[in-house]
């Protein structure tokens, strides 16, 4: 279960502690054997977790359905809280996307600082041309120019 998730042993047993997956038996030498179906809820679970999910917010989302009383609720609840996630995760994905940006930025100016030959380096950062730029990025600000 571990190899075929990509995780480890510890993770398997931290999800079947939490009960988000159960072993349909054990082998003959002790060892838990999971369906398909529990490794397929294992791979959602930890697909969730890296997403941002918390564990009972996954737990929720895998009982959802059992605790509703008809198909009609089931499915608006269950669209209600993945749209809620959806919104969620566009927030990160637009995050990252500006993030990777200025990032991606800084490399560029970083490039320029390779070649610098200035011998009193950092404080020499505070004089520099390139550094002067006020379109900067708030990373290189940050990271880079305020380092004297």
């Amino acid at each position: 279960m571990a190899r075929l998730s990509k995780s480890t042993l510890r993770t398997v047993r931290f999800y079947q502690q939490a009960g988000l997956i159960q072993p349909e038996r054990r082998s003959q030498c002790g060892n838990r054997l999971f369906s398909a179906r529990e490794l397929m809820k294992l791979q959602l679970a930890l697909d969730l977790r890296e997403a941002g999910l918390s564990l009972q917010g996954i737990k929720d989302l895998f009982c959802l359905k059992s605790g509703c009383a008809c198909p009609k609720e089931a499915s608006h609840q269950m669209s209600d809280v993945l749209n809620e996630q959806i919104d969620t995760m566009q927030r990160k994905i637009a995050k990252l996307r500006k993030l990777r940006e200025e990032l991606s930025a800084m490399v560029s100016v970083l490039t320029e600082c390779q070649s610098c030959e200035e011998g009193s380096f950092p404080l020499s950062c505070e004089k520099c041309d390139v550094l002067s730029n006020p379109e900067l990025p708030r990373a290189l600000r940050v990271l880079w120019h305020d380092c004297g």
